[in-house]
Parts: structure tokens; C-alpha cells; sequence
């Protein structure tokens, strides 16, 4: 059977799916007419035609009109299939030609000739078929416009040369009307007004991508050419998803990821035409692809500037919120197991390593990954089959292995990180069950956590929470499996007895124990006891803990930090007297607080946090860390004058100590000697930021990031929050919405929000100033900041505490519950509140 006549039955058999026959008693189950038939979109109908004729299925005769005489008639057997191969047979006898009915694969000249010809007769059927014939085939298209393409020997009968020189006359002008001429753009894969530049070999593509930008133009200003693009990818992504996973396709022809670079290159694509069927399918063979040719996609998107990786993101985007919005998902049908979500969060991921390859990168200044603390835990973790949950070593994307980049590289992105968060999807992604495909699952289910770039702050501190309580929880039954063996009392808790008055050294000495002795206590559940009080620590005793060893250790008397009254931030003290235990202390301090899941009032510039994840301190770093300084070096680089004249700087510097005495230091061997010049000034600057946040506090950062480490070194942390997310982690956030938290508090006791001392409450604390507001914060959950996700995620509870009364509100910080008595008036409770929060502290009898 030749094309035409292939061509003829589908089209037959479109327009029984979509028109039928006309015969109300027809029992085709694949005809329109039939009163079982469930109708179909153009698309389905598009798709389930090739499927019909692939199979050969049942044809209705079609309803007599003027152009009967034109279909296929029955022979004389009655058979109908019998008289359209009959029909066929003639047709291959005496073949009516169609114009380009020999193009193979196109080319801009070949579009640009198909355009002038349709044009001409005023009819635009030819170039809709070489469309739908070419988009349509993996072969065809990987073909299809390539750099310096030779003029084929081969030239189509109807690409006659008169055709030929009517296209030279036509596609000159339409060079000229799109900015460039095809002779110019045949040299050169990218348009330079576009913000791309050469590519390098490994990830170099052989397509002419301005070409294909041109020639995308010209079409989709056409209306009738976008249903046969639409249809086109319906039927070609079935049959790439099979090539690449079963056929390996891509190993034997790297040219095979020139399909994507075309299709992509598709500006409509985000429209509703595709999203339905198209793109999610497309989506799909994207994913299909190995990791080698996702990483050279990657570069090639990175070099092609910030507007077209902007419109390849937000299509990805729509696909996964499209999907998400359209379905509705549970504990049983979950979003993990939506193939197109899965797939199009898989393409963003590419795209978020492109933003990150096409921005500002420091791939250097990695720190030396330290060495994994010993013990026995994995063993005892195998005893209880539960090895898998507890692997040691980072875990590491395939495709950040592939580029030789990390997420921690990125200096600024092209696009934010912040654009590639999908709300929607952040709605219905169970975390439980997210956390453990995560951990368990990896090579059955896929984990949203494998793609943390698509998930909020809040979404991942979720899955963190789960991780810590599971540790938790499987150090209890380990501590109850030693009990047994060794006929002791179990101590399934992290318990701290401390002096209110000497609370650095009571948790120093015991942490320091614990930390030598059975480091996995550390993975335990916090629970401390001050020593002389009644309070019992389900939560905010903890809390008061915590805050009070950080008022302690940060107090400037001590001398472990210097505190910068500009910046109003604290950095390590490069002189101190204090030992490295001490600074080890600290750095417990901020790992129980994650793992524990407690704010910490703590104010260090973003380059601890950076350095935390394995960077170094740059001179960039400084710019929030020593904004003085950073000022200073940048007037160095900008200066125009003669640097070494005019400022008389060496390579020598000079700082002072903790009792303010100074202290010389040369960044290079007899650097007293070495004059800073034009030439060597970017050495200098960074020499300096390098001592100053690196070198200077090694010993100090040192033994900080090792308490640290000792808590945090086998949770999923370093993998799924940048530096900034790992702050608000501990740090919470310092915006204090208490609209939001009025509209999350619940009510107990009697009161509800319609109650009058509950209006009256409202309305004093959002007269308060921001200040006392913070007290009150304090005062009722045991922390002045915010838990990640803002205040409406802090669940406050306000319950009658009897009538009125001259009692002080108490409170309960475990459970963020304030126990307020029912005051007569308004003043007076503005009174009493407002002594509770100025003077609260401490635990003893109410």
C-alpha cells in the first residue's frame, strides 16, 4: 500500500470516529453513528485512527453524498476491503504524484519552498502533510535541519527548479523580514541576539537551532499548521519512549537528541492543545533518556539564555500543574504514582541544572569532605533490618554526578529558585509516604525528595521531621535491645540534668561524654531537666534550654564571637581563649535544635551556613559577613588610578585581637614585600577574604562543624536545603505575620474567636509593637521567631483559664498554649498580659 492510499483509509477512518456513517442502526463499535460509541476529542479521534488502521478494523460504508463517487466502492464479493485494495492496486498502477511527496526530512530551504508553493495555490494541504509526515517520524526529524546541510543529490521530482528559484527569490525576503538570512544562520548554531554562544564538543547538537527558530515562526503564524504539529507529537512519542527504552537507541545515534532540540524549540507548546495528550507524552520519552544525553540537553538549554530557559521551565510547569489540578489524589491514589507528573518533574530537573550552569558558578572552594565518624550503629541497624534506612555516605543525583555541578555551586541562577517551587503539587504530596520511597523505595517508587528543588521549604522540613523521628524512635528500640542483653534499665531519651546558673558547663561535660562515648545517644530525643524545678519536658523545656546555653555562649564577655553592631550578626573570634570544645558545644547545640525540631534565636551571617554544605568563604561572602571590608576591596577593584601609588598596599594585612592589639599576617611568603598592583589585585582580595573567613577561624569552624556533624551527618539535610533553607531550619523565620497565626489558632474552654475577650485579645496584640509582640512569642511557645512556613504554621491553642481574676496568663510552651482567664475589661487584660510576657521565665509551681 503506498502513502496516498495509507493516507486515504486513516482519513476515513478519522471521520467515522468523529462524523460516523449516518446509519442510526449502526453497530460498528468504532463509528460515531453507533449508540455505544463514546465520542472523542479531534486528538483521540487522530490517534485512535492510526490504531484502527494499523489493525485493520471494521469500515462503515460511508454516507452517499456528490463525492461518493470518489471513496472506494465494494467489489462485486460485497467485500469492502477487498474493493478498496482493488482501488489501491489501480492507484499503484497509475500514482497521482503529490507536490513533495519524496521530501524525507526537511530543511529551512525545503519549509521555506513548501510555504512559497501553498502560498501561490492558495492552499496549505501539502504543507500540512509534509508536517504530519515528518514530526510524526523519529527518523525524519533527526534528519531534519542540521548545520550545513549539502544540497541532496536525491532532489525530489516536484522540487523542480522552478521551484528552486521561486524559493531563493521568496526566502530572501523572509530572511530579511525575520532579522537574518538562512546563509548566515547555515554557519552558526545559535542567534547571538538570542544570548547563545558557541557550544563546546561534548555537548554540541547538530541541529541548526536558528534555523529551526525561524522556521517555528513562520508555521505557527499559520492557524490551520498547529493541529497537524499537535497530532504529529501524538504519534511520535509513543514510538520514541519505545526506542529509547528497549531499543537503546541514543547510544547508536547521538543525533537521536535532535527530536528533542526541535520539539522543544515549539514557543506554543505551553498552550491547551498540548497539554492534554502532547506534551505529557513527550514528557515521558524525555525522561526515557539516559543520563549522558540529559546532561548534554542541559548544557545546550544553560548556553541559550535566560527568555528561552524562562518558557522551557514554565512549560514543564503547567504540565505538573495542569496534571495535579485535573486529578485528585489521596493516601491510596498517590501523586508519586502519576506517570506525568513523575516524568515532567524529571524535565524540570534538567532545566534546573541549565539555570544553574547558566548563571554565576563556583565549582572551587569546596571543602575536604570529612571523614565518616566510626561505630557500630549500621551493624545493630542490620540486626533490626533496617540497614536501608540508615545509609551512610551523601547521596548524589546522577545527573549532578554527570554535569560536575551541585546545587551548592550556584552563585546566582539564571531563573530563581524559588520559580521552580510547584505550589500545587506542594498541596497533594503525601510526605509520609514521599519519605519512604525516599528511603526505602528508591529503585521502585520515585520520591519527590530526589527532585528537592521542586518542593517548599515547609514540604521538605516535613520530610526531614520524618527522618529525625524515625532515628528517634529506632534508638529507643536499640537502647531496649542493650537493656535486654545486659539486664539494664532502658534510657530511650537524651537526658541533660543542668544548673540553671552553670549551664554551659553541665551540658558541655555531658554532651562532650556522650559525643566520645555512644555518639548515637545524640540521635535520641532531647529531654532536659533543670535542676531544683518541676518542670517536665515535653517541649518547651528544651526550648528554654537551648536559648539560654545560646544567651550564654554568644554573651561578647566570653569572647567566642565578636558581635558587629552594623550588621547586627555574630562571627567566630579568630583570637579566642576559649578551647575547641567549647565551639563544639555550639555546634551540638544548632544539630539538636534541627533534629529536635526547635528555633534557635542565632544570628550568623549566610557563609556559616555555606560552609556548613561544604563551600568556602569568597570574597563574595563578605559582602554580609564584613560589609566594611567588602566595601573596601571592591573600591580596591574598581579603582581606576595607579593602585600601587596611590594606595601602597602589600600583601601583608593586619587585624586585631581579642584585647584589641594588632596582629600582622602576610597573605603570601614575605608579603610585606610584594606590592598590590593593577595586575595582581584580584590575588589580593582574594587572599584576604580567604584568611579572613577561612584560615583565620579554621581551628574555630573546625571544631563547631564537627558538634555539628555529630548530630546531622547521616540526615537527608545536606541534600535536600541549600544554605539559605538550612537557616530558616534553625533559625525560623524573622517575619512575624499574626494575622496569619489569628486565623490558625484554635480555641478551648469556652472560648471562640467570636468570644469578646478573644476579639480583645486580638486587637491588643496587633496594636503591640514588634517587640513585645516577640515577647508574647516567647511566652507562649518558647521562641521569638517563626516556625519555617511562617506563624499560620504554629498551632496556637487559647483556653479559659476561669473568670475573672487578678492572676497573671500562664502558659504551656510544649504545646504552644496560652491559658488566659476571662478579665472583666480590656485594660486589664492589656495589664496582665503584658506583665506575664515581661517577666515569664523559668519553670516552678503556677
Amino acid at each position: 500500500m503506498n502513502r496516498a492510499a495509507a493516507k486515504h483509509l486513516i482519513e476515513r477512518y478519522f471521520r467515522q470516529l468523529t462524523d460516523g456513517c449516518g446509519n442510526g442502526a449502526c453497530t460498528n463499535e468504532f463509528c460515531a453513528s453507533c449508540s455505544d460509541f463514546r465520542p472523542l476529542d479531534k486528538n483521540s479521534a487522530a490517534a485512535k485512527a492510526l490504531d484502527l488502521f494499523k489493525i485493520n478494523a471494521k469500515l462503515c460504508s460511508p454516507p452517499s453524498s456528490k463525492k461518493e463517487s470518489d471513496e472506494p466502492h465494494l467489489d462485486s464479493s460485497g467485500d469492502e476491503h477487498t474493493g478498496m485494495y482493488g482501488k489501491m492496486s489501480q492507484a499503484r498502477q497509475f500514482p497521482t504524484k503529490e507536490p513533495f511527496s519524496d521530501v524525507s526530512y526537511l530543511t529551512e530551504d525545503t519549509v521555506c519552498s513548501i510555504l512559497s508553493f501553498c502560498e501561490e495555490e492558495g492552499n496549505y494541504s501539502a504543507l500540512i502533510r509534509i508536517i504530519g509526515r515528518i514530526f510524526s517520524s523519529t527518523e525524519a526529524l533527526t534528519k531534519s535541519f542540521k548545520k550545513d546541510e549539502p544540497i541532496d543529490s536525491e532532489t525530489p521530482d516536484s522540487f523542480d527548479q522552478t521551484n528552486v528559484e521561486k524559493h531563493k527569490s521568496e526566502s530572501g525576503q523572509a530572511s530579511e523580514k525575520m532579522g537574518a538570512s538562512a546563509a548566515d544562520a547555515a554557519g552558526a548554531s545559535f542567534l547571538p541576539d538570542e544570548g547563545l554562544h558557541e557550544m563546546s564538543d561534548p555537548c554540541e547538537v547538530s541541529v541548526d537551532i536558528g534555523a529551526v527558530r525561524r522556521v517555528y515562526d513562520r508555521l505557527l503564524a499559520i492557524e490551520v499548521v498547529e493541529a497537524a504539529l499537535v497530532n504529529a507529537l501524538i504519534f511520535l512519542t509513543p514510538n520514541m519512549e519505545l526506542d529509547l527504552e528497549y531499543l537503546d537507541v541514543y547510544e547508536t545515534n547521538p543525533d537521536y537528541l535532535n527530536i528533542f532540540v526541535i520539539v522543544m524549540e515549539n514557543s506554543n507548546l505551553h498552550s491547551p492543545e498540548y497539554l492534554e495528550v502532547a506534551l505529557p507524552q513527550f514528557c515521558r520519552a524525555i525522561s526515557k533518556l539516559p543520563v549522558a544525553a540529559l546532561a548534554r540537553l542541559s548544557k545546550l538549554w544553560s548556553m541559550q539564555g535566560l527568555t528561552h530557559l524562562r518558557r522551557i521551565m514554565e512549560t514543564f510547569q503547567q504540565v505538573i500543574t495542569y496534571t495535579v489540578v485535573s486529578n485528585e489524589y489521596d493516601g491510596e491514589n498517590l501523586v508519586n504514582d502519576d506517570e506525568t507528573v513523575v516524568a515532567a518533574t524529571q524535565c524540570l530537573k534538567v532545566v534546573f541544572y541549565a539555570s544553574i550552569q547558566g548563571g554565576e558558578l563556583d565549582v572551587r572552594h569546596n571543602d575536604v569532605e570529612d571523614e565518616e565518624l566510626d561505630s557500630d550503629e549500621l551493624t545493630l541497624h542490620e540486626l533490626l533490618g533496617e540497614e536501608r534506612l540508615y545509609k551512610k555516605g551523601p547521596r548524589v543525583d546522577p545527573l549532578e554526578k554527570e554535569l560536575g555541578i551541585r546545587a551548592i555551586d550556584s552563585i546566582k541562577p539564571l531563573l530563581p529558585f524559588e520559580d521552580f517551587i510547584n505550589e500545587s503539587l506542594n498541596e497533594v504530596v503525601e510526605m509520609d509516604k514521599d519519605f519512604t520511597f525516599f528511603k526505602v523505595n528508591a529503585e521502585t517508587k520515585f520520591s519527590f525528595q530526589t527532585c528537592p528543588f521542586i518542593l517548599s521549604v515547609t514540604t521538605k522540613s516535613q520530610g526531614l521531621y520524618y527522618d529525625n523521628r524515625i532515628r528517634m524512635y529506632s534508638e529507643r528500640r536499640l537502647t531496649a535491645l542493650y537493656s535486654m542483653v545486659q539486664g539494664q534499665e532502658p534510657d530511650p531519651y537524651l537526658k541533660l540534668k543542668v544548673r540553671r546558673d552553670h549551664i554551659i558547663d553541665d551540658a558541655l561535660i555531658r554532651l562532650e561524654m556522650i559525643s566520645m562515648e555512644n555518639p548515637s545517644d545524640l540521635k535520641k530525643q532531647l529531654f532536659v531537666v533543670f535542676e531544683g524545678e518541676q518542670g517536665v519536658d515535653e517541649g518547651g523545656v528544651s526550648k528554654e534550654f537551648f536559648q539560654l546555653v545560646l544567651e550564654e555562649i554568644f554573651n561578647p564577655d566570653i569572647g567566642m564571637f565578636t558581635y558587629d553592631d552594623d550588621t547586627k550578626l555574630f562571627w567566630f573570634n579568630s583570637s579566642s581563649l576559649e578551647n575547641e570544645a567549647q565551639y563544639t558545644l555550639v555546634g551540638l547545640v544548632l544539630g539538636l535544635a534541627i533534629y529536635n525540631n526547635c528555633i534557635l534565636d542565632v544570628h550568623f551571617p549566610m557563609v556559616v551556613y555555606r560552609k556548613l554544605m561544604g563551600k568556602k568563604g569568597t570574597c563574595l561572602d563578605l559582602s554580609d559577613s564584613h560589609p566594611f571590608l567588602y566595601k573596601s576591596l571592591k573600591e580596591l577593584l574598581e579603582y581606576t588610578g595607579n593602585v600601587e601609588e596611590d594606595m601602597a598596599l602589600t600583601f601583608q594585612i593586619s587585624h586585631t585581637d581579642l584585647f584589641g592589639n594588632p596582629i600582622l599576617h602576610d597573605l603570601k611568603e614575605e608579603g610585606d614585600q610584594i606590592p598590590v598592583t593593577t595586575e595582581n589585585r584580584q590575588e589580593f582580595v582574594n587572599l584576604y577574604a580567604d584568611y579572613i573567613l577561612n584560615k583565620s577561624v579554621e581551628i574555630q569552624f573546625k571544631a563547631f562543624k564537627k558538634g555539628f556533624l555529630i548530630v546531622t551527618n547521616e540526615s537527608p539535610l545536606k541534600y535536600l536545603f541549600k544554605p539559605e533553607e538550612v537557616e530558616m531550619l534553625i533559625c525560623g523565620s524573622r517575619k512575624l505575620d499574626f494575622e496569619a497565626l489569628e486565623k490558625t489558632t484554635q480555641y478551648d474552654g469556652g472560648y471562640s474567636k467570636d468570644t469578646q475577650i478573644i476579639k480583645d485579645f486580638w486587637e491588643t496584640i496587633h496594636s503591640f509593637e514588634e517587640e513585645k509582640k516577640r515577647l508574647f512569642l516567647q511566652f507562649t511557645t518558647g521562641t521569638d521567631r517563626a516556625p519555617v512556613g511562617g506563624l499560620g504554621k504554629l498551632k496556637m491553642i487559647i483556653a479559659k483559664n476561669g473568670s475573672d481574676t487578678d492572676r497573671l496568663p500562664t502558659s504551656h510552651t510544649c504545646f504552644n498554649a496560652l491559658l488566659l482567664p476571662e478579665y472583666s475589661s480590656k485594660e486589664k487584660l492589656r495589664e496582665r498580659l503584658l506583665k506575664a510576657i515581661t517577666y515569664a521565665k523559668g519553670f516552678g509551681m503556677l
